[in-house]
C-alpha cells in the first residue's frame, strides 16, 4: 500500500466562524498556557470526547476541542496561519494534513511511539502521523435481501453491485456532496482505467435507488431496511452492526481507502503539550479505546480488534493516485452528472 496524497481545495471561511473561533482563542489564552490544548477535530463528536477525556484523565491539561466538518478546519488553520488558535488536528485524510502542511501552517515532529508504524502511515517529513485506516465497503441488510432475492449470493465485490437485480435496492452517497462518494468514483476509475471505469458506472447508476447526500446516510438506511445494499466507509457500517441491525460488510478487494492523521498546528499556544498529546494519540491504550469505540482498522498492530471491525490484513487498498484524482475532480463529477440527469 503506498502513501496517500490529494489535492484539496481552499475556500473562505464564514464571517462568524472567524468571530467565534477568536473568542474562544481569547479565552482559551486566559488559562495557563502549560496546562492547556485546543484540539480541531475531524473525527465523530464521540470519539474526540473520548481522546481528549482520556488525556485529561492522563495529564491533568485543560484540553479542549472543537469539531468540525473536514474542510472548515482545513480552512480555519490555513488562515489562522499568523495568530494559530488551536495546537493539534486530529483526524481526518493523510492528505488534507499534506496539503496543509504544503500551506507552511504545520510543525513536523516524529513521535516515539510512531516507531513500528508501516510508512505509509507516517509521513517523511513528520509533518502528519496516522493512526487509522477507512476503507470503503457494501454493507447488506439480510433480513431484506433473503425476502427479496432468496438464495442469491450477497455481493461481495465491487462487480457484484452490476446485478440488474438489484435495481432500486442500492443506495449509495451522491459524488457531488460527499467526498467519500467521490473516492468510490476515482476507486473505479483507477481500477479498471477510464473508460473501462466510465461503463462500469454507467451501468452502475441506474441501479442505485438513492443518492443521499450525508456520508452516513447509506448505512442508516440499510440498516432500518429501507435498502438492502449500500456503499460506504467499513467502520460505519460496522457501527450499526454492532448495534443490532441485521447488516454484513463485505470489503471487496481493490478497494479505496483512506490513512487517518494527526498533526501540530506551527505556531500553536500549547506545542509542548501537543506534542504530548500525538505521543497519547498513538500510544496502545488510546489506540486500543478509539478503535474499541470507533471500528475503524488500525494501524497498530499492537491492537485488538474488536469483532465488528476490520484488520488491515483484510484490507486491499488500490495503489491510489489522489494527485490523478485532484486534476480529474470537474472532469469526473461533471461526467458523472450527465449520467444521473
Amino acid at each position: 500500500m503506498t502513501r496517500l496524497r490529494s489535492f484539496v481545495g481552499i475556500t473562505l471561511i464564514m464571517t462568524l466562524s472567524v468571530v467565534s473561533l477568536a473568542a474562544a482563542g481569547r479565552a482559551a489564552s486566559d488559562r495557563p498556557a502549560a496546562g492547556s490544548l485546543r484540539v480541531y477535530a475531524v473525527i465523530t463528536q464521540d470519539d474526540a470526547e473520548l481522546l481528549t477525556d482520556m488525556f485529561r484523565e492522563e495529564t491533568g491539561v485543560n484540553v479542549s476541542f472543537i469539531r468540525a466538518t473536514t474542510g472548515e478546519l482545513v480552512n480555519r488553520v490555513i488562515a489562522e496561519q499568523d495568530a494559530p488558535q488551536a495546537d493539534i488536528l486530529l483526524g481526518g485524510a493523510s492528505l488534507l494534513h499534506t496539503s496543509i502542511a504544503q500551506a507552511g501552517a504545520l510543525e513536523s515532529y516524529r513521535s516515539p511511539n510512531a516507531d513500528g508504524l508501516p510508512a505509509y502511515g507516517v509521513d517523511p517529513d513528520g509533518y502528519w502521523t496516522g493512526f487509522y485506516v477507512t476503507s470503503l465497503g457494501i454493507g447488506v441488510n439480510e433480513d431484506r435481501f433473503r425476502r427479496l432475492f432468496g438464495d442469491t449470493p450477497v455481493p461481495e465485490t465491487w462487480d457484484d453491485l452490476l446485478d440488474e437485480r438489484f435495481a432500486g435496492e442500492i443506495v449509495m452517497t451522491d459524488p457531488l456532496a460527499s467526498s467519500t462518494a467521490y473516492l468510490f468514483l476515482q476507486t473505479q476509475l483507477q481500477r479498471l482505467g477510464w473508460d473501462a471505469g466510465w461503463e462500469y458506472l454507467e451501468t452502475l447508476a441506474p441501479l442505485v435507488g438513492q443518492f443521499p447526500t450525508s456520508g452516513g446516510a447509506p448505512p442508516q438506511l440499510i440498516g432500518s431496511g429501507e435498502y438492502s445494499i449500500g456503499v460506504a466507509f467499513v467502520h460505519a457500517l460496522s457501527r450499526y452492526r454492532r448495534q443490532g441491525f441485521p447488516l454484513s460488510v463485505h470489503t471487496p478487494a481493490q478497494t479505496g481507502g483512506e490513512v487517518g492523521a494527526v498533526s501540530i498546528i506551527r505556531g500553536g499556544p500549547n506545542t509542548e503539550n501537543a506534542r504530548r498529546f500525538v505521543d497519547f494519540v498513538l500510544s496502545v491504550e488510546a489506540q486500543q479505546a478509539f478503535v474499541d469505540q470507533s471500528l475503524v482498522t488500525p494501524l497498530s498492530d499492537r491492537v485488538v480488534l474488536p469483532e465488528e471491525a476490520v484488520g488491515i490484513q483484510e484490507i486491499d487498498l488500490i495503489d491510489y493516485d489522489s494527485e490523478l484524482a485532484g486534476r480529474q475532480r470537474s472532469e469526473t463529477l461533471e461526467q458523472w452528472q450527465q449520467i444521473v440527469d
